[in-house]
């Protein structure tokens, strides 16, 4: 009896400790009907109540990235199926708005200049494909600083100087079966004239063990960079010896290391509060399925799962609350 009490006393107390931190909302994406491909994006508070529907659309909507109390979103609502524009809601999917006339891949993004500028990867019609592209967010004009057919490229990220950028990387996107994807920083090339370019050469920061074999070419060896605001590195995602689990590196390429242990899940997609304190990831089956997620306290490394039904609940962003 008296372990059963106790064990009671400490669920009660995790539950209280997450509930007190009402300065943010988890907001995250479900596959909400596999026969019509339609995925919906949800919200809820940092323990797992009040969960909502914030999209309500019989299209893709995913959340991708949030900035203080914005959430910035793909959707293929007012377009073909999976067709992709920018948008713009809160926490609460009040102020919807799309952002700009560019067509943007299937891609994570980032902002510098106090959010008021995005990188993306987008497209130009059919022949312009998978090119890194600066949007302004105020007006949405935007600026395409790649042109190159031959790399293959995803998941751009600024650091926090806005003037170099970490990326999913691989020279040659014809060597993508045999050649994993790695993450790479490049510098920004800004001209006088008002033009600006991703430097061609940057620097290699992840390397997937050459031993490795159990990731599929299509898996990720390096999954999209995530900034921890607190301890300065940048974290991602990378299938290794058949789990999914997430590692760091530092902007210098040096010390590379498993941040999530190796256990029955594997842990993937993942966002850091801008306070650097709460880590939010989804964790799966290691053949990538059964998709809840999950939420851990960075200094006292006790975690709680938020989702538990049958939908696949993934990739979570954490935002600041709307006011």
């Amino acid at each position: 009896m008296r372990k059963s009490c106790f064990l009671l006393f400490a669920v009660c107390l995790s539950t209280v400790v997450f509930a007190q931190n009402d300065k943010y909302k988890i907001v995250y994406n479900v596959f909400e009907d596999r026969e019509k491909d339609n995925y919906e994006i949800y919200s809820m508070n940092m323990d797992g109540s009040d969960k909502k529907n914030l999209t309500n659309t019989p299209g893709v909507e995913w959340v991708y990235y949030a900035y203080e109390n914005k959430v910035y979103y793909v959707s293929d609502k007012d377009t073909c199926h999976r067709c992709y524009f920018l948008y713009e809601m809160d926490a609460e999917g009040n102020n919807k708005r799309r952002l700009t006339s560019l067509q943007l891949e299937d891609s994570w993004m980032g902002s510098r200049k106090m959010g008021k500028e995005m990188i993306v990867l987008g497209r130009i019609g059919k022949t312009v494909r998978s090119q890194l592209f600066l949007v302004n967010l105020q007006d949405g004009s935007y600026k395409q600083i790649t042109d190159d057919t031959v790399s293959n490229k995803r998941d751009p990220m600024f650091l926090p100087d806005g003037k170099q950028v970490v990326l999913a990387y691989r020279p040659d996107k014809a060597l993508r079966k045999t050649v994993p994807d790695e993450l790479w920083k490049f510098e920004l090339v800004e001209q006088p004239d008002g033009i600006v370019r991703l430097s061609k050469t940057g620097l290699q920061l992840t390397h997937f063990p050459a031993g490795d074999t159990s990731t599929q070419w299509f898996e990720y060896h390096a999954g999209p960079p995530q900034w921890n605001p607190a301890k300065k590195y940048i974290s991602y995602m990378s299938k290794q010896n058949g789990q999914g689990q997430i590692f760091a590196v530092n902007p210098d390429g040096k010390k590379q290391r498993q941040l999530t242990a190796n256990g029955p899940l594997s842990n993937g997609w993942h966002s850091w509060s801008p306070d650097g304190k709460w880590l939010a990831m989804d964790r799966s089956t290691h053949e990538g399925k059964e998709f809840d997620i999950y939420l851990m306290n960075v200094k006292t490394k006790e975690t709680i799962r938020l989702t538990q039904d049958v939908k696949s609940e993934m990739a979570p962003v954490i935002v600041k609350k709307p006011g």
